[in-house]
């Protein structure tokens, strides 16, 4: 659901990015049935979703990595250590994009990233808090799906402008 309300706000927001999910678990099927019901009420088209194993590569390549939980998070940094300050959950990003401030006019995603990165400590990474992680919905009812798209939606919104306010630059992130 993340992948495609950020794809979604981005473009909304007249930013050119890619946008591609990856996950730590089960690959190569499709979205649950729920997550694409949910989507489909607001105009999202998820049914053709495929999870993808998240690899070395698509870390490397990265401008950016979100994670819904601290446990993906540290997946991401194993599989590529010089990642962790382009490595966030959604929610810690937020926050602390939050206390640092929108992205300043000109300024670099990478440099934001890394403002918003100051003081942290690998140790923040370590088991999971509702602080940083966004509740998983699979194999719960459809009322579980629709609190966890209302709640990535908000995220969603929060981190698109800040990340991408209107004149930061052409940086896509």
């Amino acid at each position: 659901m993340a992948e495609a309300l950020l794809a979604h706000r981005l473009r909304a927001a007249g930013v050119a990015a890619t946008v591609r999910s990856a996950g730590t678990r089960a690959v190569g099927g499709p979205a649950s049935g729920h997550a694409v019901d949910v989507l489909a009420g607001v105009g999202l088209d998820l049914s053709r979703h495929e999870s993808r194993p998240l690899d070395r590569q698509a870390v490397a390549s990265a401008d950016l990595v979100l994670a819904m939980a601290r446990e993906h998070l540290r997946e991401a940094v194993v599989l590529d250590r010089r990642s962790l300050p382009k490595s966030f959950t959604l929610k810690e990003l937020v926050r602390r994009g939050g206390a640092v401030g929108p992205r300043r006019p000109g300024e670099a995603l990478a440099d934001w990233l890394q403002r918003a990165a100051a003081g942290r400590s690998t140790a923040a990474l370590m088991g999971s808090d509702p602080i940083d992680d966004v509740t998983d919905p699979i194999g719960r009812p459809r009322a579980d799906y629709e609190r966890t798209h209302a709640e990535l939606a908000e995220l969603v919104d929060r981190l698109v402008a800040l990340a991408w306010p209107p004149g930061a630059g052409p940086d896509p992130g």
